[in-house]
């Protein structure tokens, strides 16, 4: 069984790497890097290296041995394309991902620089299957735009954006061949705020091209209290997916 998500746009996680180092202001409050450390030293826990970068080779087949469809976000707990990790074991992840078609992986990355290499030379032959959904974080202007232009860049079939957190107002985006936006603001101790005009800006820009909207949240240090709603209504719109039942 996958392990079950909290997280509003996926149905389950897979790990087969932890760990990771930040890059970019979005990574001040990582919610990963945070809960992973409070288990450092613990002996047999997941974490008890903590937030140190370390392969999980024993997780590679997991979503093959799921038979139930679900959505699945590839390394919430970690980059795919962070630096210290090989690319013939980014390439092992990749093919589980490919032969494991009866779901939808969610690839999320900061490293957009790299997986718009690989995904031109070694990761080329799954860059066209439409379960794999790969997309890039957004945080800001200086940092953020500059990775959609590298995933506009690349021969996925499947493109978005994860525009959280939102740090500041993003201006006019290039949303051409973009398939799907998320967006939300920060949550947990010492969260940044977001306006509400940055979002709206987004969803109307969304709506302007015809792309999938999904607001996650306004976020803060009680995101329960503040929720989901933007005026006065959720957006949960994602592009079509292709899951499947697996017959017995």
């Amino acid at each position: 069984m996958a392990e079950r998500s909290k997280i509003e746009w996926t149905d389950a996680t897979w790990n087969p790497v932890r760990g990771c180092t930040k890059i970019s202001p979005g990574c001040a409050h990582c919610y990963a890097a945070v809960f992973a450390e409070r288990f450092r030293g613990v002996k047999g826990h997941p974490y008890e290296q903590g937030f140190d970068i370390r392969l999980v080779p024993e997780k590679l087949n997991e979503p093959l041995k799921w038979r139930s469809p679900r959505r699945v976000f590839v390394n919430s707990m970690s980059d795919l394309f962070h630096e210290a990790v090989p690319d013939d074991y980014i390439a092992s992840v990749v093919d589980v991902m490919v032969r494991a078609d009866w779901h939808t992986f969610q690839v999320l990355t900061k490293r957009s620089r790299r997986m718009r290499d690989l995904l031109r030379t070694c990761l080329r032959f799954a860059a066209a299957k439409p379960h794999i959904w790969w997309g890039v974080s957004v945080e800001n202007q200086k940092h953020g735009l500059p990775r959609i232009e590298h995933l506009r860049s690349t021969p996925a079939a499947v493109k978005f954006l994860s525009i959280e957190p939102l740090l500041e107002d993003l201006g006019t985006i290039n949303l051409s061949r973009i398939d799907w936006v998320i967006v939300g603001g920060e949550s947990g101790f010492g969260a940044r705020p977001m306006l509400p005009q940055w979002v709206t800006s987004i969803r109307s820009q969304c709506r302007e091209h015809g792309v999938p909207f999904f607001f996650k949240q306004w976020g803060g240090v009680r995101k329960k209290r503040t929720g989901r709603l933007l005026d006065g209504q959720t957006y949960d719109e994602m592009p079509p997916t292709t899951l499947r039942v697996l017959s017995a």
